[in-house]
C-alpha cells in the first residue's frame, strides 16, 4: 500500500514542510523565484531547518547522474555509522522511495513515495533508520545528497526493493549487481530501534 503524504506542519518564508505517514521522514517544498533570467531556489538554510525541527550537521555532498529506468537502492548506512540524508532531484523526474527499518516502529516496513521533479524543486529528509531509492523516469535525471556522515564501506548495507508493494511500480530496472545482490526485507535483522 502506497501512504500519501499527510498534512503541512510548519510553513516558512523559503521552505514548506510536509510530513508523512512515517514519523520523522519529512518532504521539504522549495520556494523558487522566477524572473525573466530564469529562476533561484535556496535548498538548505540551518537556522531555517531548525526551525522545521531538522537539526543535521552535513559532513558529505555528493551527486547521482543516471539515465530512465535506474534504480537505485534500498540503500542505508547501519551503526554506528548511520546516517541522514537530504535528497532532491535537481533535474529530470523520480520517483523517491524510504522505507521504515527500525524494528520497533509502528510502521516498522511501510513506505512512502514522492515524485521528485527538478521543475518543481522539494527535498526528502531521510532520517537514520530508513532506507532509501529511487526510479527514474525521465530521460536523465540528477540527484543530489546532503548526509549527515561520510561513506563507510563497512556499515554501508541495503534491502531488496522487491520485497515492497511498489516492486510492482518498477519496469525493467537497470541496477547495479551490488544492488540486485542485497537481501529481503525479512531476512534483514534491523539494529535501528526509535
Amino acid at each position: 500500500m502506497n501512504f500519501k503524504l499527510s498534512f503541512f506542519h510548519y510553513i516558512s518564508p523559503m521552505f514548506e514542510l510536509k510530513e508523512t505517514k512515517l514519523k520523522d521522514c519529512f518532504e521539504i517544498l522549495f520556494k523558487k523565484l522566477e524572473d525573466r533570467r530564469g529562476s533561484f531556489t535556496k535548498t538548505f538554510h540551518i537556522d531555517a531547518f531548525k526551525k522545521l525541527g531538522i537539526d543535521m550537521d552535513i559532513k558529505e555532498e555528493y551527486f547521482t547522474a543516471s539515465q530512465k529506468n535506474v534504480f537505485r537502492g534500498l540503500h542505508f548506512q547501519n551503526p554506528p555509522k548511520a546516517i541522514a540524508k537530504m535528497v532532491f532531484c535537481v533535474s529530470g523526474q523520480v520517483t523517491d522511495y524510504v522505507v521504515d527499518i527500525r524494528a520497533n516502529s509502528p510502521t516498522y516496513g511501510q513506505w512512502v513515495a514522492f515524485e521528485l521533479d527538478g521543475n518543481k524543486p522539494s527535498m526528502v529528509f531521510v532520517p537514520e533508520g530508513f532506507a532509501h531509492g529511487f526510479y527514474v523516469k525521465s530521460e536523465n535525471a540528477l540527484m543530489q545528497y546532503k548526509v549527515s556522515d561520510v561513506f563507510d564501506a563497512a556499515c554501508d548495507d541495503g534491502i531488496s526493493y522487491t520485497s515492497f508493494s511498489f516492486a510492482n511500480q518498477i519496469q525493467q530496472p537497470i541496477m547495479s549487481d551490488r544492488d540486485l545482490g542485497f537481501v529481503k526485507f525479512e531476512d534483514y535483522k534491523s539494529p535501528f530501534t526509535l
